[in-house]
C-alpha cells in the first residue's frame, strides 16, 4: 500500500471514530443545555465551558479511540500470539499479569473516577485496581487454556464478593463495585480481548474461538475484590467530603486560560499512565517481537494519537463536563426538583447507550450466536431499558440512601442463576457487555450529577453516590441472559409443519417419507 493509499485509509478512519465521538457526546449535550436553557439556572460562564469541554472530549475520543485501535490492539495481538507460541505456562502468567497491570493504569475512565473518590488517594485506588485486573486476567488465561466452563467461575468469584462484601467497610463499598466497572473501558477492552484471542488460538478444538469471551467479566472482578481488600487495611481518615466546587468564570478569557493551565498537568498525569505499558512494548519489541518498520511505526503513531486524544479528553472532563454535572445535580436537588432527576437520569442512559459504538458489535455477535432469532434490534432495546433502569436505581440511591447491596444481591443472583439456563457463549458476553454499557460518559457526567445531588441532600458521597457504575455494569447482564433466555425456549418449541392431506387415489412413495 503506498502512502497516499494509507493517508485515505487513516483519514476514513478517522472521520468514522469522529461521527462515533459525536454520536456519543451530542446526546446528553443537547439534553443537558435544554435543562439549563429552561428549568435549572446555571451561570453563563460554566455552560460555556460545558460547551467548550464537549468539544475537548469528542476530539479527544476521537483520536484516543483511533490511536488504540492502531496501538492497544495489535500490541496485544502480538504479544498474545507470541507468548503463546512458547507453551510456557509460567511466561503467560507473568505477562498477563504485567501487562494487565500496566494496561490498567492507562483507562481513563478509571483515572476520571479514581479524581472523583474522596478520602482514598488516586494513586493508591488506581495501583489497587491495576493489580487486581494483572491477577484476574491470569485466572482468565487459565480458564481459556485448561477450557474451564465460566458460569462455574463466575459463581466462585461473585460468591467470594458478596462473603467479603458482609465484612467490607461500608465507606469502600459502593467504590469497590465500580471500580469493577470502570476497569473494562476503551482502552483496557480492546487490548485484554486481543490477548485472549491469542492464546486461545493454542487450542485446537471447536469451542476455543467461543472462550475468547468472558474476558472481561473475569477482570471486572479483581477489582472490585481488591478495593474489599484495601478497605482492610487503608487507614480511616473520617473525612468523605468533596471539594468539586466549579470555578467560577467572568469571562471568555478567564475560560480560555482555566483550559491553558490545565493542559500541562494532563501532559504530565498521562504520561505516567501510558509509560508503563509503552515500557513493556519497548522491552517486548527489542527481545522477541522484532517487528518490521512499517507495523512499529504504525503502532507508535497510535500511541501518539492515544496520548494526544487522552490529554484532551481529561482536559474536557476535567474543567468544563464534570463540574457541571455536579452543579447540574446539586441545583436540581437545591430547587426540589430531586425526585426529577431519576425520568431525567433514565433518558439519559437510554442515549448514552445507543450512543456507544461497542454496543453495535455486541448486538452483532448476539444475532450471530442465536442464529438470527433474536435481531440486534430487540438487543439495542434491552440495552437501553437496563441501563435507563440502572440511571433510575442510582437516583434513587442518592434521593433514599437505600444500601448498594438491597439492588446487586438480587441482581447477580439472578444473573448467575440464568448462567445455568442460558447457553454459555450468552452468559460469556453478557458478563462482558457490562464494560460496553459503562462507558466514559458514564464515569465523566453521570456520577458527578449524583455526587452533586448527594452533597446538596446531605447523604454520605461514599455510600450513596458511587454504586451508579455498578448498577449500569450489572443491568445488562440480566437483558442479554433474557435474550438468550428467549432464544432457548424458542428453540425447545418449534413450530410444526401441518401434515399434507391426501386424497383416497393418490400414491405415498413410503421410501421419501
Amino acid at each position: 500500500m503506498d502512502q497516499n493509499a494509507e493517508s485515505a485509509v487513516l483519514k476514513k478512519l478517522l472521520r468514522e471514530k469522529f461521527d462515533e465521538a459525536v454520536a456519543s457526546v451530542l446526546p446528553i449535550s443537547l439534553i443537558v443545555l435544554a435543562l439549563c436553557l429552561t428549568l435549572i439556572p446555571i451561570e453563563s460562564g460554566l455552560v460555556l465551558s460545558f460547551v467548550i469541554g464537549c468539544l475537548f472530549l469528542t476530539q479527544g475520543m476521537t483520536l484516543f479511540n483511533l490511536g488504540s485501535d492502531m496501538s492497544m490492539t495489535q500490541i496485544g495481538n502480538h504479544i498474545g500470539s507470541k507468548i503463546t507460541k512458547t507453551r510456557s505456562l509460567p511466561l503467560i502468567l507473568a505477562v498477563s499479569f504485567m501487562l494487565g497491570t500496566a494496561i490498567t493504569v492507562s483507562e481513563p475512565d478509571l483515572s476520571v473516577l479514581a479524581g472523583n473518590v474522596p478520602a482514598i488517594d488516586s494513586y493508591v485506588l488506581v495501583f489497587t485496581v491495576a493489580v487486581g485486573v494483572g491477577l484476574f486476567l491470569m485466572v482468565a488465561m487459565l480458564r481459556i487454556i485448561f477450557a474451564v466452563p465460566i458460569k462455574y467461575l463466575l459463581l466462585v468469584s461473585y460468591g467470594l464478593i458478596f462473603i467479603f462484601a458482609a465484612f467490607t467497610e461500608k465507606n469502600f463499598l459502593s467504590v469497590a463495585f465500580d471500580s469493577g466497572g470502570v476497569t473494562t473501558g476503551p482502552m483496557t477492552v480492546p487490548f485484554i480481548m486481543s490477548m485472549g484471542m491469542g492464546v486461545a488460538a493454542v487450542r485446537s478444538d471447536s469451542n476455543a474461538r467461543s472462550d475468547g469471551f468472558g474476558l472481561v467479566a473475569l477482570c471486572s472482578i479483581g477489582p472490585v475484590l481488591a478495593v474489599m481488600l484495601l478497605g482492610f487495611i487503608y487507614p480511616e481518615t473520617g473525612t468523605y467530603a468533596l471539594d468539586m466546587s466549579a470555578e467560577s468564570f467572568p469571562d471568555s478569557v478567564a475560560i480560555g486560560f482555566s483550559y491553558i493551565r490545565s493542559i500541562p498537568s494532563q501532559m504530565i498525569e498521562v504520561a505516567k499512565s501510558l509509560l508503563p505499558i509503552f515500557a513493556f512494548f519497548l522491552i517486548f519489541q527489542v527481545i522477541t517481537l522484532h517487528l518490521r518498520r512499517r507495523p512499529f511505526m504504525s503502532i507508535m503513531l497510535g500511541i501518539g494519537m492515544t496520548y494526544a486524544g487522552l490529554v484532551i479528553f481529561m482536559t474536557g472532563v476535567n474543567v468544563g463536563f464534570s463540574s457541571l454535572g455536579f452543579v447540574l445535580g446539586q441545583r436540581m436537588a437545591e430547587e426540589g426538583m430531586a425526585w426529577f432527576m431519576v425520568p431525567v437520569a433514565m433518558i439519559m442512559g437510554w442515549f448514552i447507550i445507543n450512543a456507544e459504538p461497542a454496543v453495535h458489535t455486541l448486538t452483532a455477535q448476539v444475532e450471530e450466536l442465536s442464529c438470527g432469532s433474536i435481531s440486534g434490534k430487540a438487543m439495542r432495546l434491552s440495552l437501553s431499558v437496563a441501563i435507563a433502569a440502572a440511571n433510575g436505581f442510582a437516583m434513587l440511591r442518592v434521593i433514599s440512601g437505600v444500601n448498594i447491596l438491597y439492588f446487586l444481591v438480587p441482581g447477580y443472583a439472578l444473573s448467575l442463576a440464568l448462567a445455568f439456563y442460558v447457553p454459555q457463549n450468552f452468559t460469556a458476553i453478557a458478563f462482558d457487555s457490562g464494560g460496553v454499557a459503562s462507558g466514559p460518559l458514564t464515569a465523566s457526567f453521570m456520577l458527578p450529577m449524583a455526587m452533586g445531588a448527594c452533597s446538596a441532600l446531605g447523604g454520605n458521597l461514599m455510600t450513596d453516590a458511587f454504586g451508579l457504575v455498578a448498577l449500569v455494569a450489572m443491568m445488562p447482564l440480566i437483558t442479554v441472559q433474557g435474550m438468550g433466555a428467549l432464544a432457548v425456549m424458542r428453540s425447545r418449541s418449534p413450530v410444526e409443519a401441518p401434515l399434507p392431506s391426501f386424497a383416497d387415489s393418490d400414491v405415498i412413495e413410503l421410501w421419501e417419507v
